[in-house]
């Protein structure tokens, strides 16, 4: 990209905001109990027949997304939300490689905030890990699940949701069937009056529109809580008159500038790309990631995305998946894509770019979901986390350094 990046850190859960929970989101994290004593197992959430009051996580109550109960609904989205499949097919699926190499619990790294050094085991409980999956060339060489998962289970990835959304994209570009230079409200004509209709469908991969859109999640009058009430799968209130859904909210949304100038992390960027796409290929979000990745890269299990009141996949945050699924990826899929290094910015097609010295990018959630992928040191890191606060900005000091010590002891092997 040659346009200037702006980067907004306000990074956004529309999962959490379903259910009006993000009070909590700024909080600093040194209030909460630690990863020990908040493991859900040991809180005892929803255990027994039936679980006492206390220990219910249900509808119609909207504090599951509150820490601690957080450690528990992650791993259990569609028992709190309507859900659609993402199929794996019906083929066998294809056993990934093992080679675990426990040595990896000693490397140590200096967090980016200072002080003294810290090992990767210990940044685990520090970051309230639930699944952490490392693979070197094709072969896992670390595995470890905590809290909620086990190697069965699917926890909420939350925004890297949205990588798998412009990886869909990117896959239809290269086979020419989306125009990434098409104006918006040529693939959808609904959308002609909003703010996304004279968007080009790369400024809408890149989020770099223009749109009148708060996200301020302390401003109880920004625009992010009128979109949870529109998204929100649940029965609106009586009364209510605003969109219902998130095709219809997004037809509500202004133009505030002019596109193509600023990067400003929105995701509602998402669900216009996750329509744009659903209008080219005639299939929603989830079908298409089933037949054009789930299907075919061996997948362990199927995995499963929340939905709108009418269906509609959210686009932006719903998918929960297997750890290792989300490890092993579709290589072919990448490569239809273009994906090596995502040359061009620091955000590109959903991904995020870090610009270090291995070249690598990763997809992003809050609460500390992550795939990491260091193409020069060929590793891919999967985490799943429940840190109490939504923003990753909080354990990047102790997640980025880990990640990038680890590729380098992997290159020396």
């Amino acid at each position: 990209m040659k346009h200037p990046i702006r980067i907004s850190l306000s990074l956004f859960v529309v999962l959490l905001a379903l259910s009006g929970l993000l009070a909590q989101a700024d909080a600093q994290s040194g209030s909460y109990i630690d990863a020990e004593k908040s493991d859900p197992k040991r809180l005892g959430w929803m255990t027994g027949f039936p679980p006492p009051p206390e220990k219910l996580i249900m509808q119609p109550e909207s504090d599951f997304f509150s820490f601690p109960k957080l450690r528990w609904t992650v791993c259990h989205i569609r028992e709190l939300m309507p859900t659609t499949q993402v199929n794996r097919g019906l083929g066998a699926p294809v056993p990934l490689e093992s080679m675990i190499n426990n040595e990896i619990d000693a490397v140590t790294f200096m967090p980016m905030t200072g002080g003294k050094r810290m090992t990767w085991k210990e940044s685990l409980s520090v970051n309230y890990t639930d699944g952490i999956l490392i693979l070197h060339k094709g072969r896992i060489v670390y595995e470890k699940y905590f809290g909620c998962l086990d190697e069965l289970g699917k926890h909420a990835a939350m925004s890297m949701t949205k990588s798998m959304t412009g990886l869909l994209a990117e896959i239809l570009v290269a086979e020419g069937r989306l125009d990434d230079t098409a104006i918006v409200s040529s693939i959808i004509p609904e959308l002609r009056n909003s703010g996304f209709g004279s968007a080009t469908v790369r400024q809408v991969m890149d989020m770099t529109t223009a749109l009148d859109y708060s996200e301020d999640y302390s401003d109880p009058d920004a625009d992010i809580w009128m979109y949870s009430k529109a998204a929100s799968p649940l029965p609106k209130t009586e009364g209510y008159e605003g969109p219902d859904g998130y095709f219809e909210y997004l037809q509500t949304v202004k133009q505030d500038g002019v596109h193509g100038e600023v990067f400003g992390y929105r995701t509602i960027n998402s669900d216009a790309l996750g329509w744009v796409i659903s209008m080219v290929t005639g299939k929603d979000i989830a079908h298409l990631l089933s037949e054009r990745i789930w299907s075919r890269m061996g997948a362990e299990q199927d995995s499963y995305m929340t939905v709108d009141a009418k269906g509609a996949p959210f686009a932006g945050g719903g998918l929960s998946a297997g750890m290792r699924d989300l490890g092993r990826g579709d290589k072919k899929a990448f490569a239809k894509a273009g994906y090596t290094t995502l040359k061009g910015g620091s955000y590109r097609s959903m991904w995020w770019v870090f610009h270090n010295k291995h070249g690598a990018f990763a997809a992003r959630g809050v609460h500390g979901q992550t795939i990491y992928i260091d193409p020069t040191a060929e590793m891919v890191i999967v985490r799943f986390a429940s840190f109490p606060t939504a923003k990753n900005a909080k354990i990047d000091p102790t997640s980025l350094p880990a990640y990038q010590a680890v590729a380098e002891y992997l290159m020396k092997k």
